[in-house]
């Protein structure tokens, strides 16, 4: 890339721009989706304005509340629940939410009411604040039926039906990725503009990887497929390099990390989490769409990630993704399992 043409560059693709571009392929769209889509973004530059100050504003200590998951709430997971929750409701096109943060979901009032439902972790990785390691938001957009008779019914679809998924990652840049169901691009906060620009446009996973991502230590919990897969990483038999260990523990940047060199993210089930760990409505199933628009799988050890269907809010479940070859290797080992047993 020529940076210094880059730099003088006056023709900017901003988001808001992208997503109106997307709209003009759907002449029938009256922009509501783009309108949801705007009030997202800004929700993301409160947070990275946020982020970025958080050690100077003492936000980085615990907020003294616990989760519905049990964990407990860092002071900025609490301030960017709320800013997303009103930057969504205020849109004026949600009718439902679901946040890692709040035990039920969110009905919105019906004078406010929208036809969208969005699923989102507001700080995912948010335990590793203090140590300035990335972390991000993640979200998933659905369109419901009948916004004024909206139920948890509603909510409880599987990930092939969802619209939009993307997340935004703040870390040394603050960096969104996302797709509208017509591949994946990814922008670029531009602080002197306070916007973000268009920086990896049509975003493909490598097919092939030469980077696995696990928390190894659970090994001991782990089942065969995982750790016969994890074996051949670290000890190929076909004379071929072993692949590199990459795991930071922050999911979006794990993620982020694969989706643009390659190779897979794993979170299995193990003996401690017989479900897994990982939440499938704002976890699984926006990094399972956004990876298969990039040419990618997601697989849960018994189907396609996005084929399951919930059937709580928190619902949890194992995941594997990445790299296309990398992720049929792994459906390999669990049918050979499954076929064994």
């Amino acid at each position: 890339m020529d940076h210094a043409a880059e730099a003088q560059r006056t023709d900017l693709m901003t988001i808001t721009r992208h997503v109106l571009n997307e709209q003009g392929r759907h002449p029938e769209s009256r922009g509501d989706f783009t309108i949801l889509l705007s009030h997202i973004v800004l929700g993301c530059k409160f947070v990275a304005s946020a982020v970025n100050k958080a050690g100077l504003a003492k936000l980085v200590g615990l907020a003294g509340e616990t989760n519905v998951q049990g964990e407990e709430q860092k002071k900025l997971d609490v301030l960017s629940n709320e800013v997303f929750v009103k930057a969504l409701v205020s849109s004026g096109r949600t009718c439902v939410l679901v946040s890692e943060e709040n035990e039920e979901a969110i009905f919105v009032d019906p004078q406010l009411r929208g036809k969208y439902c969005v699923c989102f972790d507001p700080l995912d990785g948010s335990s590793n604040i203090d140590c300035g390691v990335s972390i991000g938001t993640i979200f998933g957009i659905y369109m419901i039926k009948d916004k004024d008779n909206v139920t948890l019914g509603d909510v409880l679809q599987p990930g092939t039906n969802m619209l939009a998924a993307g997340y935004c990652m703040y870390g040394s840049s603050c960096t969104l990725v996302l797709s509208t169901g017509n591949g994946v691009n990814g922008f670029t906060l531009d602080p002197s503009l306070g916007e973000f620009i268009l920086t990896h446009p049509n975003i493909k996973i490598p097919k092939k990887g030469k980077i696995y991502s696990v928390n190894e230590g659970n090994a001991k919990n782990w089942d065969v497929p995982t750790a016969k897969y994890v074996e051949k990483c670290k000890f190929p038999q076909d004379g071929s390099s072993p692949k590199s260990l990459r795991y930071i523990g922050s999911m979006v940047a794990d993620v982020h990390r694969t989706l643009l060199y390659g190779g897979i993210f794993l979170y299995p089930a193990d003996q401690k989490s017989p479900n897994g760990k990982l939440r499938v409505l704002y976890e699984v199933f926006p990094m399972s769409f956004l990876m298969e628009q990039a040419g990618g799988q997601a697989f849960t050890g018994k189907q396609r990630a996005l084929e399951l269907a919930p059937t709580k809010l928190h619902d949890r479940s194992p995941i594997f993704l990445g790299s296309y070859d990398e992720v049929e290797e792994i459906k390999a080992l669990y049918a050979s399992e499954s076929s064994a047993v």
